[in-house]
């Protein structure tokens, strides 16, 4: 539940691993904010199959907030490519149905926000979750978003959707998301969706296999840290 519903479970993350969530401490999901950071740099995971060891992030935390994201809404053709140092993935941006979501994960990846940042959370067969400056399930960007899903999403295998906390309303992002790795997740269309993964599942799976201690956290078994997050058109 920590992943989508873990206000209480997770700082970040639902704890028990049927939801998707953020832990919230505020009414909104979104304390800490950033706008950039130094990441540890990635070599040749995805040639050699492995992870590459890189130390645990400095929680990133006392800087200004970030302004809600103009235009408000996305549209066209975008990919976002995210470089771990377990290799990388990129994700088809779903800007025909969810705009507004869509064009807030853009706004965030070409501020710089993901970079630096961990897959603080994984729940095996089910989701690896980022995107959060705090890097326990508490952060944000200092602002949210509201866009209800679509009525027919449904969270499978390589869907990329953003967490909430479970007192939120349905559709309410900040910047942490959650890439499903399990089959289907089974979760109720509450869940505002960024995309789905399109190249680079293997990366997923990979970042997946570090596994976790377990509930209630979830908290990944070493550090898996974005280096680096890039957005492009087409």
């Amino acid at each position: 539940m920590a992943l989508l519903a873990a206000a209480v479970i997770v700082p970040g993350l639902a704890a028990c691993g049927d939801d998707v969530t953020t832990t919230a401490s505020t009414a909104t999901d979104a304390q800490t904010s950033t706008t950039a950071g130094a990441a540890p740099t990635t070599t040749s995971a995805a040639e050699t199959g492995t992870c590459k060891t890189v130390s645990q992030p400095e929680p990133r935390s006392g800087e200004p907030d970030l302004p809600a994201p103009k235009p408000a809404r996305l549209s066209g053709r975008w990919t976002v490519t995210m470089t771990t140092n377990c290799g990388s993935f990129t994700i088809r941006l779903d800007t025909k149905r969810q705009p507004k979501t869509t064009a807030s994960f853009k706004s965030l990846v070409a501020a710089k926000f993901y970079d630096g940042l961990t897959f603080h959370r994984i729940v095996a067969d089910y989701v690896i979750q980022g995107g959060d400056p705090a890097g326990d399930g508490t952060g944000g960007p200092g602002y949210s978003v509201e866009e209800t899903p679509p009525a027919d999403a449904a969270y499978t295998r390589g869907i990329v959707a953003m967490a909430k906390a479970p007192s939120e309303p349905n559709g309410t992002s900040g910047s942490q998301f959650y890439v499903v790795t399990g089959a289907d997740t089974g979760l109720p269309p509450e869940y505002a969706i960024v995309g789905t993964v399109i190249a680079g599942m293997d990366t997923v799976d990979r970042i997946a296999a570090i596994g976790s201690g377990g509930p209630p956290n979830d908290v990944a078994n070493a550090p898996v840290v974005i280096s680096k997050a890039t957005v492009a058109k087409g």
